[in-house]
């Protein structure tokens, strides 16, 4: 064949093929854009995160609900707030007491953000809100406790604290609303109180003092319950003892009664006998290794010292 006899059906077939690939080109071009423009315009909101959407930085929508959503590309963008609570922790900060006393108070709150939109609006950030949250607390907890003596904060004993945290909480939340912070403080606590350094040794003094004088309280107190006792013991053992004496003195004397019958009783039978032994019990009680007696020679008593018994 002549090389200058051009093969028509060969070249229309081929200028078929390339259109097709051409076409098949610009089809994966246009799905892989469509792809790129739904990766861009979805997102997904997860449990517990606000997802903000900013339009030339001015908010349009907020989405809370968890699942997918969309957002227009390259126009809109997406960010992120937390929606479960947060523990903030307050830095510490030096109060006066009622009675002039300084103090350090260290405190944590409990937090939400629970309307993003005021809270961007008014607050900004996270932080800005968090600041603005710690001021108030400060100046509500300085205001509260500047009402107590330095005696009633330290010492439980004498604590008129009572339900404290319950009122700043609800003082903080008034505030943030009136501002319109958009957050809600669930609870504030407080972790420490704590003394400046150089008033630490004059109160631990102090306090040693009172548990020292409550501890004399109380041995003064259980002397006067021993002495107490002790006094009712004694006179309890008096009066038995009374009773058993009294008693001892009654049987004695029934005794001796008894006894002097049976002497009557017996004597009476010989008189005689009985002059005699009466005269030897004198003897008994008169006469010693050392008596000396002068008594007439005819008298019975001599007699009987003599021998002479008729």
């Amino acid at each position: 064949m002549d090389k200058k006899v051009v093969d028509l059906e060969s070249r229309k077939s081929a200028d078929l093929q390339w259109r097709k690939y051409v076409k098949t080109g610009l089809l994966f071009l246009v799905l892989i854009v469509l792809l790129m423009l739904l990766m861009a315009s979805a997102f997904i909101v997860k449990e517990g995160e606000y997802k903000v959407i900013r339009q030339f930085g001015e908010v349009v929508d907020i989405k809370s609900e968890p699942g997918l959503a969309f957002k227009v590309p390259f126009i809109q963008s997406v960010s992120s707030l937390p929606k479960y609570q947060m523990t903030y922790n307050v830095s510490q900060a030096e109060i006066n007491t009622k009675d002039k006393k300084r103090m350090i108070i260290d405190n944590y709150a409990i937090w939400k953000i629970d309307n993003p939109r005021q809270m961007i609006s008014n607050a900004r950030t996270v932080a800005n809100a968090e600041s603005r949250m710690e001021e108030f607390i400060y100046s509500i907890v300085r205001a509260e406790l500047g009402q107590l003596n330095y005696e009633e904060i330290i010492n439980d004993e004498k604590s008129s604290r009572g339900s404290l945290n319950d009122r700043v909480t609800e003082k903080v939340n008034e505030l943030l609303t009136r501002d319109q912070y958009g957050i809600t403080v669930t609870d504030v606590r407080t972790k420490r109180t704590d003394l400046p350094e150089e008033n630490e040794k004059s109160v631990y003094t102090r306090m040693v003092s009172e548990r020292e004088t409550k501890a004399q309280e109380y041995l003064s107190t259980g002397d006067a319950r021993k002495n107490k006792i002790t006094a009712e013991t004694d006179r309890k053992v008096r009066e038995m003892l009374s009773k058993a004496e009294a008693d001892a003195e009654i049987i004695r004397s029934e005794g001796e009664g008894e006894a002097a019958e049976i002497y009557n009783k017996a004597f009476s039978k010989d008189k005689e006998f009985y002059n005699l032994f009466r005269t030897l019990e004198t003897y008994k009680k008169t006469i010693g290794e050392d008596t000396v007696i002068v008594i007439p020679s005819d008298s019975p008593y001599a007699r009987i010292l003599m021998g002479y018994t008729k």
